[in-house]
């Protein structure tokens, strides 16, 4: 293995110049960093970043715990951590909870036995003690579109509540009265959120929300398939329904579907967070879009200066509405924008 000494041989230069170079420090001429560099790349010089650590006691590594990988949301948001996170010289692990709290816990567990430099957390449930435990711990944690209400951790997240009040305004100006939603897990805070903001929403503009128009989902496709049948069953069934999540409105258009009706002649449907192929559905679904790339570089820069030492405060950036055309739309005014990295 090349090591240290054999870069300094070659550049003409002392170890410590030579590591100075190598670790980004202002105190080295450009000059000799650029022989520095030579040297290093024509040697094949690799740091040793297991040494390293134990000398700075940092790893360059963080951990991010996301609720389910299978959820475009969540995919695209990992995928914005880790672009943002590289571009700041960090690697990062990252672990798939699959909306369990008990998975979610194995891998915040796993992640700190790693020494990792710092924690991005979106809680698959609002009352997780080990996570609690880990916020309150010496680790920086950040919190990512979900968080666990009364605890200190810095917060990162999109406010739903103005979008689902237009898209409200919106149904209702399409005509719709008799409206549903297929809401998340009451024990998290987007779950609670969402159901909350659209009660609300009714209520200003003086509609109720029947319990019978209200279906418990998972943020999965198989349980907004199984809340769409149950309301397709009543005697007067909604004349749209609001899935909170991506993946639930596809398990609902499927159940639409299956029982050979048509949306939104038949039914309308909405979405809380858009994905790339909502425009390209029959109808186009119109949905609430998230800042999900944007929501990504703004939780790895807080935990970059947790980090470093330094203070990071809460952000909340806003959700906004996109028609399209799966609530009988005018076709001339429903544009049919896809889901953009912001």
């Amino acid at each position: 293995m090349v090591s240290i000494k054999d870069v300094a041989e070659a550049a003409g230069l002392s170890v410590a110049t030579v590591s100075r170079a190598l670790n980004g420090q202002s105190a080295v001429s450009d000059t000799a960093r650029a022989k520095v560099l030579s040297a290093a790349e024509s040697l094949g010089y690799r740091p040793n970043v297991v040494a390293r650590s134990l000398r700075t006691d940092r790893t360059r590594t963080i951990g991010l715990v996301i609720s389910d990988v299978l959820n475009p949301y969540f995919t695209e948001l990992a995928r914005s951590v880790e672009e943002e996170a590289r571009a700041l010289g960090y690697s990062v692990i990252i672990g798939n909870a699959d909306e369990r709290a008990e998975l979610e816990a194995h891998h915040v567990r796993s992640l700190l036995e790693r020494r990792i430099d710092g924690l991005l957390v979106s809680p698959a449930d609002g009352h997780s003690p080990l996570t609690l435990d880990a916020a309150e711990g010496p680790t920086p944690l950040v919190f990512v579109d979900r968080w666990i209400p009364g605890c200190d951790a810095p917060v990162v997240r999109a406010d739903g509540r103005g979008a689902i009040r237009d898209l409200v305004a919106h149904l209702y100006g399409l005509g719709h009265r008799r409206l549903a939603i297929i809401t998340g897990p009451a024990a998290t805070t987007t779950g609670r959120e969402r159901v909350e903001a659209f009660r609300a929403a009714l209520s200003e503009l003086g509609l109720s929300l029947p319990e019978s128009h209200v279906g418990q989902g998972d943020f999965q496709a198989e349980s907004g398939r199984l809340a769409t049948e149950r309301f397709l069953d009543l005697p007067e069934r909604p004349d749209a329904v609001f899935a909170t999540d991506n993946l639930m409105a596809l398990g609902a258009l499927n159940a639409i579907r299956v029982r050979g009706l048509s949306v939104p002649d038949d039914i309308g449907l909405a979405a809380f967070d858009d994905i790339p192929w909502f425009p390209h559905t029959a109808p186009p679904i119109t949905t609430i879009a998230q800042p999900t790339a944007a929501l990504g570089r703004v939780a790895v820069r807080a935990l970059a200066d947790l980090i470093s030492g330094g203070p990071a405060q809460s952000t909340v950036l806003p959700a906004h509405l996109l028609v399209r055309r799966s609530c009988g739309e005018p076709e001339t005014s429903a544009p049919t924008g896809g889901a953009t990295r912001e």
